[in-house]
């Protein structure tokens, strides 16, 4: 039925009220009530038919379909979304007849540009579900991981939003656009201080994406910001990071970009994670290794070999020295020292460590002397880089190099703590 159609009901309705003796200021109100009530339930009937059978024909065909990406749509409820204009055309185009009875154009014009203006927020809703769906599918491929476009998807949101207002305004104030975007010029400093962040934002995405710096899912450190856990999301002006302890860092876009931090997904792609610990020897028990600590040291399996290759090098260079009395000084010649073969049973120990990555880098070694003794280091990568197995494996090697190190009669340095002292004190006392 047609417009015209209707406000000819309209007409025969207020003669009729008229027949019955209602006057013409009555009968306008009361022909507008009923139109309104008949608008209503119209409204409220089509959306219900629409959502409770054509929409629901609709997602079973699509269901049964082989694709999985028009799933997406009833997931993300695009059709649904879309559905409501329906009901919002029926009114726009009803509001003429509800209102005929009264002169004032005005207010037609003006719900109608209302109602206009809400066919646009209803589409730039659904457009926004559509763009969910776009990221939905691009996140199932494989290199969606390393270049995601979250940030670009909320540009275009935004993007779709300010063209949204745009028109919104032109509808309902009669501004031509050209005339908008020209005054927008003047603000253009207030706009670009407004949304600094989400600009910034939007170029650090870019970055992160292209450089593949960091994706959802990585491992990331970042001190600055007490970030040390897993990326959650990247959008375009936060990154969440879930900490170890389940607390939660959001940390500005941008600032992965202006500042520094780790991203320890090289490691887990590595085959191993690396064990850089030491532990320092009191310099005081540091000496030579006497014939006694020799043959003790030649009944550890690990050294066994070595013990007696060193023997044989380092006899064959003393007995090179010719007028040179090795015996009368140890400082003469070249000797083996407990330090030196304890370094060397931690190599063979690294060695047969089964949780020891043999094809990445290994190695004992000895820094720089300090107050606090000889820091002997162990440099190593685990097989395995899941947490709580790699302390595990740490602890198990450290756990082995602090029980074995008095067989060298090597001391671990540590501070004196008030039991030492008070031992000390006693001592002195008794003598």
């Amino acid at each position: 039925m047609e417009t015209t159609e209707l406000n000819q009901l309209s007409q025969l309705a207020h003669n009729y009220l008229s027949s019955l003796g209602i006057g013409d200021e009555y009968s306008k109100y009361l022909i507008t009530g009923l139109w309104m009530i008949f608008t209503l339930l119209t409204i409220w009937l089509t959306n219900k038919l629409t959502k409770s059978y054509l929409l629901r024909f609709i997602e079973k065909l699509v269901r049964k379909t082989k694709s999985q990406y028009d799933d997406l749509l009833i997931k993300r409820h695009v059709l649904r979304r879309l559905s409501n204009v329906i009901a919002v055309i029926l009114l726009y185009y009803m509001l003429p007849v509800i209102f005929q009875p009264f002169t004032e154009t005005e207010i037609i014009d003006l719900l109608q540009k209302i109602v206009s203006s809400s066919i646009l927020i209803i589409i730039l809703w659904s457009f926004s579900a559509l763009l969910g769906v776009v990221n939905d599918i691009y996140n199932t491929f494989s290199y969606a991981k390393d270049r995601p476009i979250r940030g670009m998807i909320q540009i275009i949101e935004i993007a779709a939003s300010f063209i949204t207002g745009l028109v919104i305004v032109h509808i309902l104030f009669d501004i031509d656009i050209t005339k908008i975007v020209t005054g927008l010029g003047a603000t253009a400093a207030v706009l670009l201080l407004v949304f600094k962040d989400t600009i910034l934002g939007f170029v650090a995405g870019i970055q992160l994406s292209a450089n593949k710096m960091v994706s959802a899912g990585d491992w990331i450190t970042m001190p600055s910001y007490k970030a040390d856990g897993t990326v959650l999301d990247i959008t375009l002006n936060t990154v969440k990071v879930q900490n170890w302890d389940k607390t939660i860092t959001t940390i500005p876009t941008y600032k992965l970009v202006e500042d520094s931090f780790i991203n320890w997904k090289g490691m887990e792609h590595s085959g191993g994670r690396r064990i850089k610990r030491s532990i320092n020897i009191d310099v005081a028990s540091v000496k030579f290794c006497s014939a006694e600590m020799i043959e003790r040291f030649k009944k550890i399996r690990l050294l066994h070999n070595y013990i007696l290759e060193k023997e044989d090098e380092l006899l064959k260079h003393n007995k090179q020295k010719e007028g040179e009395s090795i015996s009368e000084s140890l400082a003469n010649g070249r000797r083996l020292t407990n330090i030196g073969v304890f370094r060397k049973y931690l190599e063979q120990y690294l060695q047969e460590n089964p949780m020891i990555n043999k094809e990445m880098t290994y190695m004992v070694r000895q820094l720089q002397p300090t107050e606090k003794g000889q820091p002997i280091e162990i440099y190593a990568f685990s097989k395995v880089q899941e947490w709580i197995n790699y302390e595990s494996i740490q602890a198990d090697i450290f756990d082995h190099i602090l029980a074995v190190v008095g067989e060298f009669e090597l001391r671990i340095y540590q501070l004196p703590s008030g039991a030492d002292l008070n031992s000390h004190h006693n001592l002195k006392a008794t003598l």
